[in-house]
């Protein structure tokens, strides 16, 4: 209900502004988003800022719902032909989208077909990898992007005199003597746990979690994350659960008030958790970057992304097209980026933005918002670590989900749960590539 005042107030102050020029027909864009909070505050003012910049095109930002909900209306209103031109979509539904017969517009043609000048070589590789072509042919235009990040809290780890863990098993000891120190029920932990010790993790130690480089490069792609490094650090979390070393906190982000609180003073999650982190909790803290297996070759490589891209969708008028380009233009600036990213606490998602930020000293005083971005351009992304890109991304992640709580539980051992998630997982993908685009 905010974001509609918000966006009928600004409705109200584009037509007054126009009053004096009637004859001037303004085209809207619609843009369906996900934001909530804070962030929704940052869309409206994009938005608001977009419009009072030129009088030809007028962003008129949408909520609607989470990013489930958001992408699946989007893909309803389009059979229905009234789609927006512009869908915030989170980074799982990417093969969703590609598979949605002519339902998008791929970005690098609509920039090309719209006159505006693109690079694609200025916006971050770990980024745009994910959602461009394995040519390097954008899809769609990234835009609220985090990583994963190991949030620890200072205090208590001084307390127990225990340093900064880099390694996991340096990770482990350290929550070994966080236990004995007091915290009982919980040395370290995390959420999302898919992305977290599947995803990542094999990004993380260049390991594939699929062939064909994760889906990137084709959606006959076949699971193959029951390799030896998957099963051993599963294994390591089974053994640990026992005695609440680690404690497992879930499929989605509901235990992060497990940090917050102060009962889990390692944890791993998303660096997009900066703003709850920063307004609740009552300790000293930091974000690192993920632990690594040191004895695994070449680790750590380099993270992937987690977050949403702005979908184009299908169907729309040339003229309503140049709109929407300019808009995007609008969004790569530096300046811009710059405001999202200390806004935001998401990733600037220019190589200039980035630099620029740098420049300024804005890392000196919050150095744990440079985390994800270091882990992002560690090294050069590999066939393994550029992304993924896998159909029914969101019921794939459920069914991994139940193969290690199985393990967690000791109903399976770690072999036996994540080969049952591969084979499970395999067929789902056969399922999706029936009906997806070749």
């Amino acid at each position: 209900m905010a974001l509609r005042h918000f966006g009928v107030a600004a409705a109200f102050a584009l037509t007054v502004g126009m009053t004096a020029s009637p004859a001037l027909a303004v085209t809207e864009i619609q843009w369906w988003h996900a934001m909530t909070g804070a962030n929704n505050d940052v869309i409206v003012k994009l938005a608001n800022d977009f419009n009072t910049s030129q009088s030809d095109f007028k962003v008129v930002p949408t909520y609607k719902g989470n990013y489930a909900d958001t992408m699946n209306a989007g893909i309803a209103a389009f059979r229905a032909g009234n789609a927006p031109h512009i869908m915030q979509v989170f980074e799982v539904g990417t093969a969703t989208m590609m598979a949605a017969t002519g339902a998008v517009k791929p970005v690098y043609k609509l920039m090309a077909e719209a006159g505006e000048k693109f690079d694609p070589k200025i916006y971050l590789p770990a980024i745009t990898g994910y959602y461009s072509t394995s040519k390097g042919e954008m899809l769609s235009f990234p835009f609220n992007s985090s990583s994963t990040v190991m949030w620890v809290n200072l205090d208590e780890l001084k307390k127990a005199n225990v340093a900064i863990p880099k390694t996991w098993p340096e990770t482990f000891e350290a929550a070994k003597k966080l236990k004995a120190a007091g915290h009982d029920t919980c040395g370290f932990s995390g959420s999302w746990v898919t992305w977290v010790n599947l995803e990542q993790l094999s990004a993380w130690h260049n390991v594939p979690l699929a062939s064909k480089a994760n889906g990137l490069d084709g959606f006959d792609t076949k699971l193959e994350f029951n390799g030896p490094l998957q099963v051993k650090h599963l294994e390591n979390l089974v053994e640990l659960q026992k005695t609440k070393v680690y404690d497992y906190a879930g499929r989605t982000n509901t235990g992060e008030g497990r940090f917050t609180s102060g009962e889990c003073p390692i944890y791993l999650t998303s660096s997009a958790f900066f703003g709850n982190v920063k307004a609740q909790a009552k300790f000293n803290f930091t974000a690192v970057p993920m632990p690594y297996y040191p004895e695994a070759k070449g680790a750590p490589q380099n993270s992937i992304i987690g977050g949403a891209s702005l979908w184009v969708m299908g169907g729309k008028p040339a003229d309503e097209y140049k709109g929407v380009a300019k808009f995007l233009t609008f969004l790569s600036d530096t300046d811009r980026q710059v405001y999202i990213h200390k806004a935001s606490g998401y990733l600037p998602i220019t190589k200039a933005a980035y630099e620029k930020a740098k420049a300024e000293g804005f890392y000196k005083d919050q150095p744990y918002l440079e985390t994800p971005l270091l882990e992002l351009t560690n090294k050069e992304p590999t066939e393994n670590s550029r992304g993924l890109r896998l159909g029914n991304m969101v019921q794939l992640r459920d069914v991994w989900s139940e193969e290690i709580e199985q393990a967690l539980a000791g109903k399976k051992t770690a072999k036996q749960a994540l080969d049952a998630a591969v084979e499970r997982g395999n067929t789902m993908l056969r399922q999706f590539e029936k009906t997806a685009v070749k």
